[in-house]
């Protein structure tokens, strides 16, 4: 069985994340997993709006930890995976997105000013898999179920209350995919719960395509 994290963040791209992409991989791989998604954060609050900034230097500092956790990790059996925790500029609902590149993501200019109906309209096309985060935490709501993909059932961030028993209500009531994540930021974050594939996915694209067949196990 590999075990893939599936919510990651780095202090070199997450404000509030506190270890270093290299770090994290060398915990990753002594706990006995097979890789991680870098899902750091992208929003307006994070990386700034369209006034002030280009599109090409906010995604240059966006992939930071990713091409440091790549690196780190070049030349060993650890895969490592672009995703994101994308939150619009309307509430502050989390939502995690898995199957896009890099080439995506430069080709979408400020995406995280549109809406999740629009972001779904995007997913339908390119083939992405969306995954409201810890959607009961204070400050968050269950968003449309009608443009998710799943659910993140279970959210390991030991300074948060997820409300992970409603999280796995939900999923089942409205027929969701189910993940769990560590919502790794400090050295204590890796959760007791992980995410189970048969085999290894080798791109971001087959990654969100065995999610959305649910082949894997929590």
């Amino acid at each position: 069985m590999h075990h893939i994290e599936l919510h990651f963040h780095t202090a070199q791209s997450s404000h509030c994340g506190r270890v270093p992409a290299r770090e994290g991989v060398r915990q990753y791989r002594e706990a006995g997993y097979s890789g991680i998604v870098v899902t750091d954060h992208f929003s307006r609050k994070e990386r700034g709006g369209p006034e002030n900034r280009e599109w090409d230097k906010v995604c240059a500092r966006f992939l930071r930890g990713y091409y440091e956790a790549r690196e780190t990790a070049a030349g060993t059996d650890f895969s490592v995976f672009l995703g994101m925790e994308i939150r619009f500029p309307y509430d502050e609902n989390d939502f995690l997105v898995y199957g896009f590149t890099e080439e995506f993501l430069r080709g979408y200019p400020w995406i995280y000013m549109k809406s999740l109906k629009e972001l779904k309209e995007i997913a339908d096309r390119e083939g992405l898999y969306i995954v409201q985060a810890h959607p009961f935490r204070p400050k968050c709501f269950l968003a449309d179920t009608g443009c998710l993909h799943g659910i993140e059932v279970y959210n390991g961030n030991p300074r948060h209350d997820s409300h992970n028993d409603r999280a796995l209500l939900a999923a089942k009531k409205y027929g969701l995919g189910r993940t769990v994540g560590s919502d790794f930021h400090q050295p204590e974050d890796i959760a007791d719960r992980r995410a189970g594939f048969g085999r290894m996915p080798r791109t971001e694209q087959e990654l969100a395509e065995m999610l959305r067949k649910g082949e894997f196990e929590i």
